[in-house]
């Protein structure tokens, strides 16, 4: 099947996918810890008869049950060389009950492989990338109708599973991610974020399945449907599972879910199925519904807006002034080459953090210099920006291969700089931004050199944005550079620049400028580029290339939006003008370690809270040298600090990229200083936790994470694993004194083993308490199988312990 052709499905009517496949196939019974793919391979007339049920009852896209069928996921069996066997089987087996009822399309369903990318993992892009491409080449062949990439929980690894779809196959792509309760997902991505990047990259459809009822996912339709311009569907649960005779029992009737679905498809979704708990029976009483509502429109706007994995900058012409940050830029600053050189990223870091703290909107890029590898360069520094910071990047450098490296692994939806009219930057940029679904700064240049006019100027404007219109980008894809000159050299230069902005702005473009260009060479270069500032935003000026510590620069702004009475623009000066006497001079050259906000901790404290693995061993050694007490630096830095990253990952100010770069900061710390603390003869151990995952659950991201937390706080933990049976935990509980069983569960098929776990404490005569948690763990199902504690996440979960036992 054709993109075209996919897409005028949803012309007529509301589609129909199928419902719960891991639930059904339990209920059938498929006992845990086995392999999903092998065990229905075995027992294909169960599948088949469920997938016929499916399409009677009204399902026009069936997914395939290739769901966990990856070389990752079939080694935990040792069945990675049937991989390409049992894709085909699989697929087969769903093409038959197509066959069978009649109708329908098939899908290949693609997920997580359970494995953390780099640089919070082991697993490089490429490996994963690599990984998707063999399972899907295999699906192609075997003549899936498209491609479904679902529950997942990272926008990077949905990018990768895209991405190597794009490049094996021309099949149309759905994907859908899994939301908490808190409207992110796992690593934080909000439903907007997830949306701009994918549509852009070319997805199909986009939507949400798995993790809630229907109520829950209203609204996070509601927000995929403001910004896209693709179908948007949806998978609920059949509400949440509660625990009858021992088992997970989703209660909601198929009238019920019908019912709740109606408000799905008002939020705007087009495409509606049913996940955990959904029988055939969910999936007809859904058709019905459908069937009697008006199909919804899918608008054809793209909306201006880039994004890093965590949050989304939606950039209108008529909203308050940007700045993109541009202190990570070699040029001109020997200390940062210097660095650069030594591989270094102090530096880099420092300014990332700093021109967040000033205000900026965007982070510019840029590590282009000799003396070292750019690519390579580039590559750490993304993979490292990305990871600490939530600002949207522009990835600044004249090279093709540089900058397909960096858009290819970086999370989001970059800004990059820049495409002109020179024959590379048409021929070879331009292509890799739309691979990549980027948005591009179009530079008025030419091989000829400068514009010699405005006319000239806005001739090559028209004509990159031709081209560019040619391969499907619109004018919300572009930023214009007004290009400035230096007034001291060309004394129209900033009439001619304020030309071109206000060009753009009457034609509905945006525009950037590189700020100080104008004032090269003068004195006093602030008065000038503050004057020009407010001319160029009067003028519609949408954002500038700027160092957001120049405070003259940054009130000069606020103070310009609020004249030209932009939404909201006098609260926002209120709450940012400063005053000049407050600003030190040259304020933000140094690139400092310590904010304003940090001043009285130590660095040590200031490296946890950043998660700066990069200089914490050497930092820790300096504080030790200088004859500071082991002990005081565990209590008063290492914990007060990652205690306030808790408190900031509770806030969601920091999310699970921030959290386990913290953990892993003072995990370092706590490897160098624990030898040398002494302990007082009378004093005791810390107690000792036995953490697992239970059987039958082979996801264990959360619970290595919670792992981590508790052992930066000193407590004894002994690690499972995952996909433990219950009298190993016990076992291991009762060789060890643990004084803690701490479970973990993801999936609603394997939480009932928690219950296994909790009356087996009671039978053993065990002191341990019980501490569960889990992306389908709710407190209430904690107090109804008798567990001593809940715990929604791993910050939480050392409160949730130290409480039990006592401890301040």
């Amino acid at each position: 099947m054709k993109k075209a052709d996919f897409r005028k499905l949803f012309d007529d009517k509301i589609l129909i996918l199928d419902g719960a496949t891991g639930t059904n196939l339990m209920n059938a019974g498929m006992p845990l810890g086995v392999c999903p793919e092998k065990w229905i391979l075995e027992r294909s007339q169960i599948m088949f008869d469920l997938q016929v049920a499916y399409l009677n009852a009204g399902t026009d896209i069936l997914y395939a049950p290739t769901f966990t069928c990856n070389r990752i996921k079939l080694n935990e069996y040792g069945l990675a060389d049937d991989l390409e066997d049992m894709n085909r089987r699989l697929v087969e087996l769903s093409k038959e009950a197509v066959k069978a009822a009649g109708h329908g399309l098939v899908a290949g369903d693609i997920t997580m492989t359970g494995e953390m990318l780099y640089p919070m993992g082991k697993l490089k892009f490429e490996e994963l990338v690599d990984v998707y491409k063999e399972q899907i080449k295999v699906i192609d062949e075997s003549g899936c109708d498209l491609l479904v990439v679902e529950t997942m929980m990272s926008l990077a690894e949905t990018r990768a599973a895209v991405i190597a779809a794009n490049e094996v196959s021309d099949l149309p792509i759905i994907a859908s991610l899994t939301f908490n309760e808190d409207g992110r997902t796992l690593y934080g991505t909000d439903p907007v974020t997830a949306v701009n990047v994918l549509q852009n990259l070319g997805v199909a459809a986009i939507g949400v399945n798995c993790s809630t009822g229907p109520d829950k996912m209203v609204e996070l339709v509601r927000q995929m449907k403001s910004i896209a311009f693709i179908p948007v569907f949806a998978k609920p649960n059949a509400g949440m599972p509660e625990l009858v005779n021992d088992k997970s029992v989703y209660r909601m009737t198929p009238e019920e879910f019908a019912e709740d679905m109606k408000m799905i498809i008002e939020a705007g979704a087009g495409m509606v199925g049913g996940c955990c708990g959904t029988r055939p029976e969910h999936i007809k009483a859904l058709a019905d519904m459908a069937s009697k509502m008006p199909v919804p429109e899918i608008s054809s706007e793209h909306v201006r807006c880039i994004s890093s994995e965590r949050s989304s900058l939606i950039i209108d012409l008529d909203a308050p002034f940007k700045v993109v940050g541009e202190r990570i830029n070699p040029t001109g600053k020997k200390k940062l080459q210097a660095e650069l050189r030594e591989g270094s990223l102090e530096l880099v870091m420092n300014m990332a953090e700093e021109q967040v703290d000033k205000g900026a909107s965007i982070l510019d890029i840029n590590v282009g210099m000799n003396g070292i590898d750019e690519r390579d360069m580039m590559l750490k520094v993304v993979y490292q920006v990305s990871q600490a910071v939530n600002l949207p990047l522009c990835l600044d450098s004249s090279s093709p291969e540089v900058l397909e490296a960096a858009l290819r692994i970086y999370p989001g939806r970059a800004l990059v700089n820049s495409v002109s009219l020179e024959k590379v930057k048409m021929e070879e940029i331009l292509p890799l931004v739309k691979k990549y679904g980027a948005m591009f700064i179009l530079l008025p240049l030419s091989d000829k050199g400068l514009p010699e006019s405005p006319q000239e100027k806005e001739d090559i404007i028209n004509t990159v944005l031709g081209t560019a219109y040619e391969m499907g980008f619109t004018k919300n894809d572009v930023v214009v550079d007004g290009l400035v000159a230096t007034v001291g050299a060309q004394k129209d230069a900033a009439i001619n620049c304020l030309k071109t902005i206000n060009y753009c702005y009457n034609n509905g473009l945006a525009t950037i400028c590189g700020l100080s260009n104008i004032s090269f060479g003068l004195p006093e270069r602030m008065f000038v580029n503050t004057a020009f500032l407010t001319m160029a935003i009067s003028r519609g000026l949408t954002m500038a290339i700027a160092n957001p510590s120049q405070t003259m620069l940054m009130n000069a702004a606020f103070a310009s939006d609020m004249l030209l009475f932009k939404e909201e623009s006098d609260v926002r000066y209120i709450e940012n003008v400063k005053p000049l006497e407050l600003a030190s001079p040259g304020a933000g050259a140094s690139g400092g370690k310590a904010g304003s906000d940090l001043e009285g901790k130590s660095q040590i404290y200031i490296d946890v809270l950043k998660g700066n693995k990069r200089s914490i061993l050497d930092d820790v050694h300096a504080v030790l040298d200088s004859g500071a007490d082991p002990q005081s630096i565990i209590d008063n830095d290492l914990i007060g600090a990652i205690n306030e990253v808790g408190r900031l990952f509770e806030k969601k100010k920091y999310f699970l990229p921030q959290l386990i770069s913290s953990a892993e900061t003072m995990e370092m710390a706590i490897g160098v200083i624990s030898p040398l603390v002494l302990k007082d003869k009378d004093s005791s151990d810390m107690p000792t936790i036995v953490v697992a995952t239970v059987e039958g659950d082979i996801h264990d991201i959360g619970k290595n994470l919670v792992v981590l937390m508790l052992r930066n706080y000193g407590f004894n933990v002994i690690d499972l694993g995952k996909d433990v049976p219950c009298d190993v935990i016990i076992q291991a509980a009762k060789d060890n004194n643990a004084s803690i069983i701490g479970l973990s569960a993801l999936m609603t098929t394997t939480m009932v083993k928690m219950k296994d776990v909790v009356e087996a404490v009671k039978e053993n005569g065990l002191d341990s308490k019980v501490v569960i948690g889990g992306a389908v763990i709710t407190e209430s199902y904690a107090e109804e199988i008798g567990a001593d504690g809940y715990s929604e996440d791993a910050a939480n979960c050392v409160v949730v312990v130290k409480n039990l036992l006592g401890i301040e």
